[in-house]
């Protein structure tokens, strides 16, 4: 069901249709399919097929994360970090992020290496910054390179050393032993 939502919202095969999509991703999102929740959160967020709405996307966003899905999680993150249907709350978002990072999301890494570096909803730290921005780019995440740049002139050499060593760590251990 959440295939065919995805095929109405791309217009794949069908004609394109975001009201078809909406049904389709209701279906498979109430019967407890993670990826139709993801995917009626998004519609509710961006207003595609029904009238937009922040607290909807994080209502279905929320089912999805909470099965540990790590694109809901990742998608919780965002909408804590800008107050978006919940109040905002960057502790929040770094551990919505954090879950999603620990499964090798790429966006999720990228996320939780910019709070580091910002020092949001965490104590600033800009090895675990370099770290997860590394893992980040390791793992498709093309825009985590100007940041791992930008925190590298923060950095000694062997304090990138470390951080290197601790994306060795942290990928070998499955994201088991990041931290």
């Amino acid at each position: 069901q959440a295939y065919l939502g995805y095929m109405y919202q791309r217009g794949k095969g069908v004609p394109q249709s975001d009201a078809e999509a909406v049904a389709w991703y209701r279906k498979a999102a109430e019967q407890g399919n993670a990826m139709g929740q993801v995917n009626l959160g998004q519609m509710y967020a961006n207003g595609q097929g029904v009238p937009q709405s922040d607290a909807e996307a994080v209502a279905w966003y929320r089912k999805a994360a909470e099965q540990g899905q790590a694109v809901g999680q990742a998608y919780l993150g965002y909408m804590y970090q800008r107050g978006k249907g919940v109040p905002q709350s960057d502790t929040e978002a770094v551990a919505w992020y954090r879950k999603a990072a620990e499964q090798g999301h790429g966006a999720g890494q990228r996320s939780l290496g910019w709070m580091y570096a910002k020092g949001r909803g965490i104590s600033q730290d800009a090895v675990k910054a370099y770290m997860w921005e590394s893992l980040a780019l390791l793992n498709g995440e093309a825009k985590a390179g100007a940041l791992l740049d930008e925190i590298a002139k923060q950095l000694t050499q062997p304090q990138i050393s470390q951080a290197q060593a601790l994306a060795q760590t942290c990928r070998a251990s499955n994201y088991q032993t990041c931290e």
